[in-house]
């Protein structure tokens, strides 16, 4: 019974990150594309600080919402 229990738990933590994941993967994607400028090329090579604060921002709250929604 245990056992039972725990793959259940198990298997439902996985199949939740998974999703978890491909929503956030595909929330960059599309924040990469309907941005106006190239972000990689604007943090990497122009090491412009703000828009990876705000980039890390969006993130943070996409997580929030992705984790308030798995929960």
């Amino acid at each position: 019974m245990f056992d039972q229990v725990f793959v259940m738990n198990f298997l439902s933590t996985l199949i939740y990150v998974t999703l978890g994941m491909v929503l956030f993967a595909f929330s960059f994607w599309l924040v990469t594309k309907i941005s106006p400028v190239s972000v990689r090329k604007e943090i990497e090579d122009d090491q412009n600080s703000a828009l990876a604060i705000i980039i890390g921002a969006v993130f943070i709250g996409i997580a929030i919402i992705i984790a308030a929604a798995i929960h």
